[in-house]
């Protein structure tokens, strides 16, 4: 089992509502959805696909189901980011769920909501963003935005000089925090500079800055992003202005690669060779399909056998993930379904892919 995803998931943030009216229950399911693309998108720096789970894939019992879907580039595979169900007055009925309306004075059924997102998303954090050297965080979500690390330090530095590189380094650190950042300076003796360096990027702190004593002299520092690892000589007196506008940089670059990697590998097609091309190229496919239960679970089999994963790899063959509230195109009449030999007419482009 993959760490944070499925069964290793363990801490939900869950609502359930109830409402008189269908339109205030819906209008409340994308706000909720809404609210998830956001945390996806503008904290996490990963890009996802709004859309509506098809009749196979929504929540049992619901009158439909919405989903933010995400993609990991790595694998080829994409994973459910959070939902937000109407389960209209299913449940309500079933559970003599009411209340009395002040029009009629009359108990009617409540119209309901569910939605959930949960520790999958830090699964999912890592997984788009991290590299061989270990978490790669975006600032906005990163408990540790900047790390500062003294170096230059030798067995020739005399003593007064290293206790000034150090009051140098605290002084960068109160005027950092000062500026609202989070920031902490590593004067641990015990480890080389490398050793810190390595054990920073690897806990994925968006920024490390290097001040040795030739910086000290100059008036300056040099920042190293953990995105790129791009390294950035920049002068003392910007301090409080220019890492500030350095994490909002990187937290922008971080989503454009991963918005890129996502867009790269959403094709549309309407022939099921290929679809099938698309999969083993590590594909989300969008193509017209006509919503039918069966005709779905078929074009999961059909995908399976041109399946080279291991075995036991979560969904071998490609299921629907959702339909996409943006659709690529109109289906039009002589359109049909994805699935060689469905005669059913295309209701809508459906989103498809391997996924966990």
């Amino acid at each position: 089992p993959q760490p944070f995803l499925r069964t290793r998931e363990f801490l939900w943030q869950e609502g359930h509502t109830a409402f008189a009216t269908f339109p205030e229950a819906k209008e409340e399911v994308m706000t909720i959805l809404d609210l998830y693309r956001r945390v996806y998108e503008e904290l996490l720096a990963i890009p996802v696909v709004r859309g509506k789970k098809t009749e196979k894939e929504k929540f049992a019992g619901g009158d439909y189901t919405t989903t933010v879907e995400a993609y990991i580039s790595a694998a080829g595979r994409a994973i459910q980011g959070a939902t937000s169900h109407h389960l209209g007055q299913n449940f309500s009925k079933m559970f003599d769920i009411t209340f009395e309306s002040p029009q009629t004075g009359e108990k009617e059924f409540v119209y309901q909501n569910s939605w959930g997102i949960t520790t999958r998303t830090i699964g999912v954090l890592v997984m788009v963003h991290g590299d061989n050297n270990g978490l790669v965080l975006p600032p906005r979500v990163a408990c540790l935005q900047v790390v500062i690390v003294p170096c230059g330090i030798t067995n020739n530095l005399k003593d007064e000089d290293r206790d000034a590189l150090y009051k140098e380094c605290e002084l960068y650190e109160k005027e950092l925090k000062e500026a609202g950042v989070r920031v902490k300076a590593d004067l641990r003796e015990n480890y080389s500079p490398g050793w810190k360096y390595n054990h920073w990027e690897l806990k994925g702190v968006p920024i490390r800055v290097e001040v040795g004593p030739r910086d000290m002299k100059n008036s300056q520092y040099v920042a190293v992003r953990r995105d790129n690892l791009e390294k950035l000589t920049m002068k003392k007196s910007g301090l409080k202005d220019d890492i500030p506008a350095l994490l909002e940089t990187i937290q922008t670059a971080m989503f454009a690669k991963a918005k890129n990697e996502m867009t790269e590998r959403v094709k549309v097609v309407t022939k099921f060779e290929d679809f099938l091309d698309g999969l083993e190229n590590k594909c989300l496919l969008q193509a017209p399909f006509c919503g039918v239960e069966a005709c779905e679970d078929q074009i999961k089999e059909l995908s399976k056998k041109d399946s080279d994963l291991e075995p036991g790899a979560p969904s071998m063959g490609a299921k629907s993930l959702c339909i996409p509230f943006t659709q690529p195109a109109q289906v039009v009449d002589n359109d049909k379904c994805i699935r060689p030999g469905c005669c059913n007419k295309p209701l809508f482009y459906t989103m498809f892919g391997r996924s966990y």
